[in-house]
């Protein structure tokens, strides 16, 4: 029977989400990928463990993760009755609705009848009551914010989510949305964007808004796709997502062009006694309005060297400096 390390809370540093009461371990586990239908489930049940050994007390999951579409929700919900189901009340465990998920007209997108059917749906897969956090997956072109809200608000006045969020929002949408919640008084915390040394498009207005709106951010892809990590310092390896031409993230012609700005960001990594995935989450980190950073793992290793961030997450303002004219 599996017992959780007593001193997992040593070393993790938490964070506040906005103006919320709920905080955040720094590192979060993503499940998008490696814990689907298609992936060993022991090596699944291993990486879930070492998170939680290791202080990570959130796991971020949505209707559709896999691969096949829903199969991590209910590869993590028999893991967690297997194994952390005592731990329930130590755990932040978020879904989402939004991408496709089902045929027909209310599988996907922001209709109060897709969201709630979808959020119905995790919690049969997971198990579970309620989650901690549940997101709209993606903006909706064609349902006013103001259905897409009421539907959130629903779930938390029906006891099956305690906060709620948005992912992949403008800044503008951000704050549309978080005025209606506001007139609903519904607890709207969180923001999920993309962001790396890559994608900065955070700092043109969302990071503003989520600090006037008193929300917090927790980023996804902060290695964009492994670029920020040591897998194509020496170019483009046989193996690699990049080389591989059914990759929509990566090819060879997107990285190409980056390989001389990683070689510049690892040599100042190497510096401040960090890898370079290492110091990129710490940069993520850095931005006073990120609560904590998504990491994905395939083995146990790689979590635990994603984790040896904690030691080393401040900058100088020359590092910063030197950061940006890298990137430039």
């Amino acid at each position: 029977m599996y017992e959780a390390n007593p001193n997992r809370y040593d070393k993790m540093q938490y964070n506040r989400v906005g103006n919320s009461g709920l905080k955040l371990s720094a590192l979060s586990l993503g499940l998008w990928h490696n814990f689907g239908d298609v992936d060993n489930l022991a090596n699944q049940r291993a990486i879930i463990q070492a998170a939680f050994d290791n202080g990570i007390t959130h796991f971020d999951l949505a209707n559709n993760y896999g691969p096949t579409a829903g199969s991590a929700e209910l590869n993590f919900g028999q893991i967690l009755k297997q194994d952390l189901l005592p731990y329930r009340d130590e755990l932040v465990i978020s879904s989402k609705a939004g991408y496709y998920m089902w045929p027909g007209p209310y599988g996907e997108w922001g209709s109060k009848k897709s969201i709630v059917a979808s959020c119905n749906q995790s919690l049969q897969r997971l198990g579970l009551d309620y989650v901690d956090i549940f997101y709209h997956h993606r903006p909706d072109p064609d349902t006013p914010l103001e259905e897409t809200a009421q539907a959130l608000d629903l779930l938390v006045r029906q006891g099956k989510a305690l906060y709620v969020g948005v992912s992949n929002y403008s800044a503008e949408q951000t704050l549309a949305i978080s005025k209606i919640f506001k007139d609903l008084q519904t607890p709207f915390i969180i923001h999920q964007p993309r962001y790396n040394m890559f994608d900065r498009w955070i700092e043109g207005g969302l990071t503003d808004v989520l600090a006037q709106e008193g929300l917090g951010a927790i980023t996804f892809s902060p290695l964009a796709q492994g670029l920020l990590t040591d897998r194509y310092l020496d170019g483009i390896p046989a193996d690699s997502r990049a080389h591989r031409s059914s990759s929509p993230f990566l090819t060879e012609e997107k990285v190409t062009p980056t390989l001389a700005v990683v070689s510049q960001l690892n040599d100042l990594a190497k510096h401040r006694g960090q890898s370079l995935a290492e110091m990129a989450l710490a940069w993520n980190l850095r931005q006073p309005t990120v609560a904590s950073v998504l990491v994905g793992a395939s083995k146990v290793s790689q979590l635990e060297d994603n984790l040896r961030v904690l030691d080393n997450l401040a900058f100088s303002a020359a590092e910063l400096a030197q950061i940006d004219q890298i990137l430039a």
